[in-house]
This record gives C-alpha cells, structure tokens and sequence, in this order.
C-alpha cells in the first residue's frame, strides 16, 4: 500500500490549486550543469519513482534532487521503514514497500530501477508493459537470455531504456574520451585501466555475486569500450586470489580477488585492464591512452587538493576517496541529469540498453577466457543466444530442442538479429523513410 508523507498531506492543504508534487527549492537549476531551463523555457517537471532505497538508491535519489525539471513522487523498499526514512530525507511525498506499486502509479513517467540484480529484468518488463521509462543500475540481468528479453521489451514497447554505467560520466574520463576524439593523442594504440578498491568485500557479497568479471572489471571492461569507441574482438583474462583466502572454497572467478584482461580491438588497438580488491592507499581509478603522437592519463581522484610538506613527507594531505558512491558522486549526478534531459527533450540515451548489453557479454567472455585459459572471441558468447520471438529469448547451451552442433553465430555487428530498435532509432528511421519519401515522391 502506498504512503503519504504527514508533510505531503499538509502541502495539499497548504497550496490549495497548486500541485502537491510540484518541485521543491533542491530542484532548482544549478549553474555548473549543462541542463539549464529557464522560466520561459521550464515544462512540467518528469515525475519519477525509485525502487529500492539502499545505498545505491540513496544516492540516486540525491542525484535526482539535484537534477533540473525531474521530481520523485514515490520510493520503494522491501523494509518499508527504508522507504519512510528516504521519503523524509528527501521530501518525497509517498513511500512504499511494494516495487509495482511504482511501476504502475498513473502518475509517474519514469522509474529508476535500484533493487539487487536479481530483480531486474522482471522490473524492467514490468516498467515497459506499463508504459515507463527505465534507469537501471547495472546488469540489466545476471542471464544474457533475460537481458536480451528486457531490452527488447522496452523497445517494443516504445520506452527509453538506460542503463547506470556511471564511470561513462566521469570528468576524468569524459577528457580521456574527447582527447580521442579529437586526436589530441593521434591514433589510439594501448588503452589501459585499473580499478583497485579499499578493502574486500564480505565472503557474502562475493559468493553468488558472479565473480570479479562480472560484478567489478565490467565497469572497466565498458570503459575501455567507451575509450576505443569501437566493438571489440575478444578476450584474454587471468585471475588468482591474494587477499582474501576465504573466497579461495567458491566457484570460478568469485575465487578472484585479482584479475587482468587484454582486448583486441579493431586497428591493432589494444587494451589492458586490472582490477584488485584491495588497495592500501585508498580507491584507485585510473585510465591512460598511449596514441601515435602523445599519451592522456588520469590520476587518482582526491576529497581535495591540499598538500602537506614536512621533512619526512611531500604529497597529498589526504588520502583518495575511499568508496566508489564518493568518488563517483557527482558522475552519477551527471548521468541522471542526461537521463532526464533525454525524457524531457525526447532525445536519444547516452547509454543505452546495448551498451549494457555488450558490457555483460564482454564479462562473460572473461569469465570464459579465465575459465578455460584461452582467448575467447565475443562472438562465442553472443552466439549462445536463441530468441523465438522478441522477449522470448533461451541460451542454445541449456536448451536440448536443438541438435548437438547448433550453434547461431554472430558478433556485435549483427545483434539486430535478436535485439529489435529502440525508440530512438525507429524515430531515425521514421524519419529518413519520411525525408526519402519527400525527395523520390
């Protein structure tokens, strides 16, 4: 059952006419932000709901208070007191333990999806049969089948569907890209990332989590993608255990708490990423691309830039960030402010429902590759997938109505065999047919 604030009941009354859900001051217009509406330009606000009010859904739902022409009207949370106590904190007018109860509110336009990976593909189709807009933190879904099945229900649907790969907005690494971009650095040649966290994980996160591939070097597996701005080839992956010996008893790569990963792209291009769970001097995040007449790196990102100078130590006054909802908050400020740029003006996502997709495939050819102690090409990984129809979609290994030796190929060049367009792209199409149709008669 959906709950109203005391202070939502209040405003009712208070405002008369007025909307009870109209923007509150921590919604106003920051000047640093890109999205800027003034009052002769302001619409009505997209009116959001959130599932899930753990840390991740936390911090979103500070994003969105800080995001320009979006409001959340209703959060959810199995532990309902979670639900209430983010209501409260961030003055949300209705509060609820039941998930569906925010995918079908008539009055919410999109719905940020922060629940445990678990629920998401289920989430996702709910949100496009009623018509809703999708932000989903990463994965899509722990099976590829489901992924595959989710995407494609939202473009069938014909609702945006964008996924929180939130390193994609990162200052740090956004200059990297542009450097590319505009060949500051030449032709790229070696891409490398790493990612090093603070400390480990508890044996209960990592167990059933998917392995270090899956639930850690995806994000740098998806950057250095984002990097190279091409598809890649395949994989070569290695992983072992030095830090925490207790995850030494689990399956595949949730034995790792170390890995590394060289991609072949095309042109030659390289990339080398390493992930550690554990780093001694604080979060570690860094990318760095060596090209044909120079090379762009990041440094570690810090709480501020002081400095300290006695005759025993030189350097940074502070360690870096210690936590990743820290050191990438205000990317995650940045992707939900594109988010909600891309409802209100009806453009196309920054990160869409593929890009999650090829982030998945690419941490499961990893997990392949270290399993099986070769280079695994991605096509392997996207050929296992058999889609009857749209969002009926099985994995030919776990499916015995095909002949032994069947086997779809393809690679990422080809996924429009199992993924229809988005909404965005039939509106480019659309559009083409119809600038076609003007100029031949």
């Amino acid at each position: 059952m959906v709950r109203l604030l005391g202070s939502a009941i209040i405003a009712i009354f208070a405002v008369g006419s007025a909307s009870a859900f109209a923007p509150a001051s921590q919604h106003a217009v920051r000047s640093t932000t890109g999205l800027q509406m003034t009052a002769s330009e302001a619409k009505d606000p997209v009116k959001v709901g959130v599932i899930g009010c753990g840390r991740i859904g936390i911090v979103h739902l500070g994003a969105i208070n800080k995001a320009p022409g979006v409001v959340p009207i209703v959060v959810s949370n199995p532990t309902v007191s979670k639900a209430e106590d983010a209501a409260k904190k961030f003055g949300v007018p209705k509060f609820t333990s039941d998930a569906m109860e925010v995918i079908t509110d008539p009055e919410v336009d999109a719905v940020w999806i922060c629940s445990p990976s678990q629920f998401h593909a289920d989430q996702i189709k709910a949100c496009a049969a009623n018509g809703k807009h999708v932000f989903c933190e990463k994965p899509i879904a722990t099976d590829l089948a489901e992924t595959v099945e989710a995407i494609n229900a939202c473009n069938e649907a014909g609702v945006k569907l964008m996924i929180g790969l939130q390193r994609r907005f990162d200052p740090n690494f956004l200059r990297v890209r542009r450097a590319i971009v505009e060949k500051e650095v030449g032709d790229t040649i070696i891409i490398k990332t790493c990612s090093r966290d603070p400390s480990p994980p508890p044996y209960e996160y990592v167990k059933g989590g998917g392995g270090i591939f899956n639930d850690m070097a995806v994000h740098d597996l998806d950057m250095t993608r984002f990097l190279a701005g091409d598809d890649p080839i395949e994989i070569l992956a290695v992983g072992s255990c030095h830090i925490d010996k207790s995850i030494e008893d689990l399956p595949g790569s949730e034995a790792f708490d170390t890995a590394s990963c060289i991609v072949r792209y095309p042109n030659g291009v390289s990339a080398m990423v390493d992930v550690c769970r554990q780093s001694s001097y604080g979060y570690d995040q860094r990318a760095e691309v060596l090209g044909t007449s120079g090379m762009i790196a990041t440094d570690n990102v810090y709480p501020n830039t002081a400095k300290i100078y006695k005759n025993d130590y030189t350097g940074n006054a502070d360690m870096p960030f210690d936590f990743f909802l820290s050191r990438y908050f205000e990317a995650y400020v940045t992707e939900t402010e594109a988010f909600c740029e891309s409802l209100v003006n009806d453009s196309p996502v920054p990160c869409t429902g593929i890009d999650g997709l090829v982030a998945l495939v690419m941490s499961l050819a990893a997990d392949k590759s270290a399993a099986e102690n070769r280079w695994v090409k991605f096509s392997e990984i996207i050929g296992e997938v058999y889609c009857s129809s749209p969002t009926e979609c099985s994995l030919i290994a776990n499916d015995d109505m095909f002949p032994e030796g069947f086997k779809p190929v393809g690679d990422f060049k080809n996924l429009d065999k199992i993924v229809v367009p988005d909404v965005d792209q039939k509106k480019e199409a659309s559009f083409s047919d119809k600038l076609k149709s003007m100029i031949w008669g």
